[in-house]
């Protein structure tokens, strides 16, 4: 009769299981993109599913961390730049997108990436959206949508549904929510594009084309919050939910895109992208202008 395993048996199969996988992320190259600081989001938190397609999206696309600037507001994304490789800045709510077009005209040869979530960004930094879009300032901001206030213990916020309880909804929120991504187009954002966070690969694909688009490229992530929303951004709610945009969608039709944006369906991919001049090209125009005069 054969005799049960012991610990001491079985953890070697259990260390080489581990240990492939260990050496398969070393190989992808996604930890040339992470700093030692390690994350301090709670177990279960979308944020490192969209983690892991912004890491997988940068390494195929082969950017080096010294050309990268991350920005932040303040949320549970805030803290971001302190897990990512390159620069970084800290900055306070809901003005992470004048910082970081400051640092696009100061040194338009980085790559910056502005990060924060739908209260940083759609709330108190809602202002500062269209104008940063109307500009088409050669950046990628991306909106961490979890329909709540995370890291203030479970608010509600400008994305909640109606009618669900939070902490300052407790018979229900009233209010109608923001639709982010008709904001995005209807302000006139040069490309928008939508995901899911539990669907990290299909992420990395969003990641490279916003990443790779010269402009103001829109990036709006559903993601759950684990900890304070268990009834509508949910991973078994939202698993069966997304669908890819349909092949047959002209990506440079702004009413298509629409479309999809008002249909109530969870779509991922690229909903709109457009080639036009940015910030930095009418910038030097104007100084080539003024030296000549």
């Amino acid at each position: 009769m054969n005799q049960p395993q012991t610990p001491d048996q079985t953890r070697p199969s259990v260390h080489a299981g581990v240990n492939r996988f260990l050496d398969e992320v070393r190989e992808s190259g996604i930890l040339n993109y992470r700093s030692e600081s390690l994350p301090t989001w709670c177990p279960g938190c979308g944020y490192y599913g969209i983690t892991q397609g912004i890491t997988q999206a940068l390494s195929e696309l082969d950017i080096p961390p010294h050309e990268l600037v991350f920005v932040s507001g303040i949320g549970c994304a805030g803290r971001y730049p302190f897990f990512m490789k390159g620069y970084g800045f800290h900055t306070v709510h809901g003005r992470t997108l004048p910082i970081a077009s400051g640092v696009k005209m100061a040194n338009p040869r980085l790559k910056v990436i502005a990060v924060g979530g739908d209260g940083d960004g759609l709330a108190i930094g809602g202002g500062h959206l269209p104008h940063a879009i109307r500009r088409n300032v050669d950046l990628t901001y991306i909106i961490f949508d979890n329909g709540i206030y995370g890291l203030t213990k479970g608010q509600a916020s400008p994305t909640t549904p109606q009618g669900q309880i939070t902490a300052t909804t407790p018979y229900g929120n009233p209010e109608q929510p923001l639709n982010p991504v008709m904001l995005g187009l209807s302000y006139g954002a040069s490309f928008l594009a939508t995901g899911y966070a539990g669907l990290p690969h299909e992420l990395m694909h969003v990641f490279k084309a916003a990443f790779s688009h010269r402009g103001f490229s829109l990036v709006i992530i559903t993601t759950p919050c684990v900890t304070f929303d268990s009834v509508n951004i949910t991973y078994d709610r939202f698993r069966h939910l997304w669908h890819p945009v349909p092949p047959s969608h002209p990506i440079s039709d702004i009413r298509s895109a629409m479309m999809l944006a008002m249909s109530g369906e969870h779509y991922y991919g690229v909903m709109f992208a457009e080639d036009r001049p940015t910030w930095d090209d009418r910038w030097e125009s104007i100084k080539q202008n003024a030296r000549r005069k």
